[in-house]
């Protein structure tokens, strides 16, 4: 198929309507509405290279998501293609159980030198949700061998989100829906937002981070040290709406932690691998070391799912067990698969070649720069930024607006962004926006200047 021409009027090929009414029958999506699951009617993407796709009908969109937070590299690598395809002829699937090998090996350690500290300990996962779970389970593990079987609930910021798997949602505090799906509330205790956007009226950011800093210690106080086993953060509460803590917030949660032997678990499945300008933003962009990081997505740059739940030595050797063989019965037919292992070395060559982390600190500058514009227009109630993430959360002229009505306002800009060639992700009143690494600073100016006509066409009709 040739790249922006639609290739259907081929016989041999099923024709748009027949793939849409297919997927309207057979496919539920994530998040699916399910009073109308099969009226949906997405986009049909059939091409895409560098920071653009295109439809069937062969428009041009930038790629304003980067994928899901993940496409890094951009798309149509050839030499990600070539990669995946000598591995998966060389050795398409083997045993983690049983057997070791090269890809998995040399990315394991390849991992462990890009992280912090003594994270050296690297768990393959299928993506960012077993990730967490692993995590999660990890400290299970740990408090069990200690003798502290007590030691388990987690403490998870509202906003926050962790993945789908039962332990990750279980944590995930961003729902504002009703949902049906159970979770386990045993073992969750959730801390206030922490948005800075959010502080009651004449409080300045400083008395704010005194207070979210407050909400952790008074919390495992108040549910008992002896109870509490991890504290899970995201750097950026990024599906939250890039929801960026208070300067300082980070470091004086991780001595809360160290005081009270809570594990710190920093949740890296979006700000890991380039998307702040650095491998990893615990240590790099807010001077924290976690005991354990989570990291998927720009693994890969999702070309291949993949995840890690990267363990620090110290973790590791509260689990050793010299006098009895406890097994660390955690793991995923998948993991380790040595054909997505060549795709994040594959993806990690291309970072280091193509000096794409360095690009990330030039272009920031540019791009933060256009999203603050965005203030002069009226429906525009914060920004918020860092690297090459974005998000505009907007506000309706009335006080005391319902959820549908955030939800109308986040759907007009996304419509409006669509029809000018740009894709945006909504999240009820706010767009969010995360393109791939290799942008440069005309990309950023034309992705910028769709979302300034949008807004403008948006205020005017809301």
């Amino acid at each position: 198929m040739k790249i922006g021409n639609s290739n259907f009027a081929n016989t041999n090929e099923p024709s748009a309507d027949s793939l849409h009414s297919w997927d309207r029958q057979h496919q539920l999506h994530p998040w699916a509405a399910m009073d109308a699951w099969r009226e949906y009617d997405h986009m049909l993407v059939e091409n895409a290279e560098g920071i653009y796709l295109w439809d069937a009908s062969g428009k041009k969109f930038i790629d304003g998501p980067g994928g899901m937070w993940c496409v890094q590299i951009g798309y149509g690598r050839q030499e990600m293609a070539d990669a995946i395809a000598k591995q998966a002829m060389k050795l398409p699937y083997a045993s983690p159980w049983t057997t070791v090998t090269e890809p998995s090996s040399i990315l394991a350690k390849k991992i462990a030198e890009l992280a912090p500290g003594d994270l050296n300990n690297v768990f393959f996962t299928t993506g960012g949700s077993t990730a967490v779970d692993t995590a999660i389970r990890t400290m299970h593990f740990m408090n069990n061998r200690l003798g502290r079987p007590d030691k388990k609930i987690v403490l998870a910021r509202e906003k926050g989100y962790h993945g789908s798997t039962y332990l990750a949602s279980t944590v995930t505090g961003k729902e504002r829906d009703k949902s049906r799906f159970d979770i386990e509330n045993r073992l969750v205790h959730f801390l206030p937002d922490v948005n800075p956007y959010h502080r009651p009226e004449k409080m300045s950011v400083e008395a704010w981070c005194d207070q979210k800093v407050s909400d952790l210690e008074n919390a495992i106080k108040k549910i008992g040290p002896d109870k509490v086993g991890a504290f899970i953060a995201e750097p950026i509460l990024c599906s939250g709406g890039v929801i960026i803590p208070p300067d300082g917030y980070h470091k004086r949660t991780l001595e809360i932690c160290r005081k009270y032997d809570v594990l710190y678990i920093s949740d890296e499945v979006v700000t890991g691998f380039g998307r702040l300008g650095h491998w990893f933003a615990s240590s790099d962009v807010f001077g924290i070391q976690p005991d354990i990081i989570t990291c998927a997505k720009g693994l890969t740059s999702g070309y291949l799912p993949l995840g890690a739940c990267i363990i620090s030595d110290n973790v590791m050797k509260r689990m050793e067990s010299p006098d009895e063989a406890f097994l660390f019965s955690n793991g995923y037919t998948y993991s380790a698969h040595p054909v997505c292992c060549a795709a994040a070395l594959k993806n990690i060559e291309i970072f280091e070649e193509e000096n794409i982390l360095a690009n990330v600190q030039k272009v920031t500058p540019h791009f933060q720069e256009r999203l603050q514009r965005l203030y002069q227009y009226p429906i525009v109630g914060d920004i918020r930024g860092m690297g090459l993430l974005g998000c505009i959360e907007g506000k309706p002229d009335q006080e005391g607006y319902t959820l549908a009505e955030e939800r109308k306002l986040g759907a007009l800009l996304d419509g409006a962004c669509e029809e000018m060639g740009l894709l945006v992700r909504p999240l009820i009143n706010m767009a969010v926006f995360s393109p791939p690494l290799v942008i440069n600073l005309s990309q950023i100016d034309d992705m910028f200047d769709i979302l300034e006509n949008a807004l403008e066409k948006v205020s005017k009709s809301s």
